[in-house]
């Protein structure tokens, strides 16, 4: 493909991944809206965000190993497809039973999307030429996850809109995306002469869900140390031991063992971990802090994300050309975790009186480190594998990251709540902590006096909250340390696969 040809054929693959990573975070704003007009409890408000989120994590590695085997093309538009389904039952939903189950069905698209739109980009650019571009999908990364909830706290405040919008709203690009990839993008159909391990894959699943529902109610509906844990965390631990087995066993399994005695391959899957429960789980209380610490409007606060934006666009795009100008890119690995680190140590400084200026310089940094990071971790471990695995392995890393954000959003969220209520009862006195489950304060209800020692509590709760997040992000210092940096293919991705297969005499249909 000419460099026009890959231009076009990215704009529908960007497209849709602005949509699915969208839809994630566009209805956090909106959530209060959505659950008093469907009558729904706070157990509801929890279930909306982790259903989708459940879906999404769980069905990536089935997406990554099915564009191993059959028409890439054809399985992004069909992932873009079941996520206009989901969005337009979510809009028109007439209770909270049926916006759950939407909610399941728009995760399923949205893994497809988030998993294949990698796995399209390193088939048809050699991985020489991936950083360009792959910095540009950095970028839409950074943008959709950031700006979600203040495109949906706009659209819920807008009266003639409100909030059946969020999800209306990415049916016409998700559209337009389907028919532009339609138009534009190109590759070679081949099928392999295999059957997907389905045992494989709903072992997987079921593991995923089952650990992913436990950190999503430890901490909120029982404690961390009770029985429930144990219970869910020992069945997880089953179900993904019996899927270890059976994958091993597996013909074609939907995550290749080998993969794992890749050292590239294990050490960046480490570091993106690291970097989901570092990053998903520091930032998502941002706003939280901005709204009662500064006493900042939800609108208002949704565009106090813009500098970390800016951070991670600019060094995202600017560090994917200088590695396809030079070819070099550890450098690129070692530098962003390490500023990344640097970004959440600066933010468990900040406290009720930190200045929006110093406040967004903090954020710059820490946008900076992560756009460095984030996409040239998949490049290494794309550079570094056979091309009939560059499905599997994409999925995994982008699997292992949501893994480690749902659980650092879970874990760091029980931290920032046990903080407040240690802290709401030293101040206040025992009664005002209670169980650490009470709501979030509303502001303009109190005086003054409270109002700022409420303020003073949260900031001080979400800079202990960056202090945890520093160590975790300082451990993906010392995993991309560890990799060896090879040179990057001046080959696509399927240019490698048909070398592989004429090689071993492969059979293609």
């Amino acid at each position: 493909m000419s460099h026009g040809e890959v231009i076009q054929a990215l704009s529908g693959l960007m497209l849709g991944m602005f949509v699915a990573i969208l839809a994630s975070t566009v209805v956090s704003n909106a959530l209060p809206r959505i659950i008093a007009d469907l009558g729904g409890t706070q157990s509801v408000y929890t279930w909306i965000v982790t259903t989708e989120l459940l879906a999404m994590t769980a069905t990536v590695p089935l997406w990554g190993k099915m564009a191993d085997l059959y028409s890439k093309k054809l399985l992004i538009q069909l992932s873009l497809g079941l996520f206009v389904a989901g969005s337009l039952i979510a809009g028109f939903t007439p209770n909270v039973e049926m916006l759950i189950f939407s909610r399941v069905v728009q995760g399923i698209g949205a893994g497809g999307m988030t998993a294949l739109a990698m796995i399209v980009m390193a088939a048809m650019i050699p991985p020489r030429e991936l950083g360009r571009y792959s910095g540009m999908f950095g970028a839409v990364f950074g943008v959709a996850t950031i700006a979600g909830p203040l495109i949906g706290g706009l659209l819920v405040d807008t009266s003639w809109l409100g909030w059946r919008w969020c999800f209306f709203i990415g049916v016409p690009f998700s559209v337009a995306a389907i028919l532009l990839l339609q138009r534009t993008l190109h590759l070679p159909n081949v099928r392999r002469a295999v059957t997907i391990d389905w045992l494989g894959a709903a072992l997987i699943t079921a593991g995923v869900c089952d650990l992913l529902i436990w950190s999503t109610l430890a901490g909120n509906q029982f404690a961390w140390g009770s029985w429930e844990t144990a219970a869910f965390v020992a069945g997880g631990v089953v179900l993904l031991g019996l899927a270890v087995l059976v994958e091993s066993r597996a013909a074609e399994p939907i995550i290749p063992l080998s993969i794992f005695a890749n050292r590239t391959v294990s050490l960046t899957i480490v570091a993106s971990v690291l970097v989901g429960v570092a990053m998903f789980g520091g930032t998502v209380f941002l706003s939280q802090y901005f709204q009662i610490s500064l006493g900042k409007s939800p609108t208002v606060a949704g565009l106090m994300s813009l500098p970390l934006i800016f951070g991670l666009l600019v060094s995202s795009t600017v560090a994917g050309q200088l590695i396809t100008k030079y070819g070099r890119w550890k450098a690129y690995l070692v530098g962003g975790a390490a500023v990344m680190t640097g970004g959440m140590l600066l933010l468990s400084t900040i406290n009720a009186g930190t200045s929006v200026l110093t406040l967004s310089l903090y954020m710059v940094v820490l946008g900076v480190g992560v756009g460095m990071l984030m996409q040239n971790l998949v490049l290494a471990a794309q550079n570094d594998v056979p091309a009939q695995e560059l499905g599997a392995t994409t999925s995994a890393l982008t699997f292992f990251r949501s893994m480690g954000g749902a659980i650092g959003v879970s874990a760091l969220g029980a931290v920032l709540a046990s903080r407040v209520t240690t802290l709401m009862a030293e101040r206040f006195g025992p009664a005002a902590g209670g169980d650490g489950t009470a709501t979030v304060p509303d502001l303009t209800t109190l005086p003054p006096p409270v109002r700022a020692i409420v303020a003073d509590v949260y900031g001080q709760a979400t800079a202990e909250l960056f202090l945890v997040g520093g160590p975790i992000a300082a451990l993906a210092v010392v995993a991309v340390l560890f990799i060896r940096e090879k040179p990057l293919h001046t080959t696509s991705g399927d240019e490698r696969r048909a070398q592989e297969e004429a090689a071993a005499g492969v059979p293609v249909h």
